[in-house]
């Protein structure tokens, strides 16, 4: 058990050491590859999409360290907030004249609450396999019959 327990602990402490090095995630897009990218995703091309994705996810980690309060969290916090990106990158705009990473950070944040707010709203919920109370039992019985 305590094996077990110490395995678990120490992969998770790898899998945040894994974070921090450089070399983890691909590097970041100059303005001008960001530029052309964008343009060819714009026009359906889910090559360039999925490059913008892989060159973005340094921002998602970057963002989800904020957050994160457990490490079996990081996988969960890192999914949502690709999604996040994935939904900042579909709606983005060049033409306001903000930079991609400005744009999908936000995107990525907010992916990252609403889950934090659907969870808090799903931990008030009552589940059908709960105990019921000891009186209301002789009630419900009362009219089963």
């Amino acid at each position: 058990m305590l094996s077990t327990a110490l395995l678990l602990m120490l992969g998770s402490m790898l899998c945040s050491l894994r974070l921090d090095q450089p070399g983890s995630f691909p590097k970041p897009l100059s303005a001008k590859e960001e530029r052309l990218y964008l343009e060819r995703a714009a026009a359906g091309d889910i090559a360039a999409r999925n490059i913008l994705i892989e060159r973005n996810l340094r921002l998602v980690a970057h963002i989800m360290k904020k957050y994160y309060t457990q490490s079996g969290d990081q996988e969960d916090l890192l999914s949502i907030g690709t999604i996040g990106l994935i939904k900042g990158i579909e709606s983005f705009d060049p033409s306001k004249g903000a930079r991609l990473a400005t744009y999908a950070a936000r995107c990525v944040e907010n992916e990252i609450l609403m889950h934090f707010r659907s969870q808090r709203k799903l931990a008030g919920d009552v589940s059908l396999s709960d105990c019921i109370e000891p009186g209301r039992t002789e009630l419900l019985s009362r009219f089963r019959m």
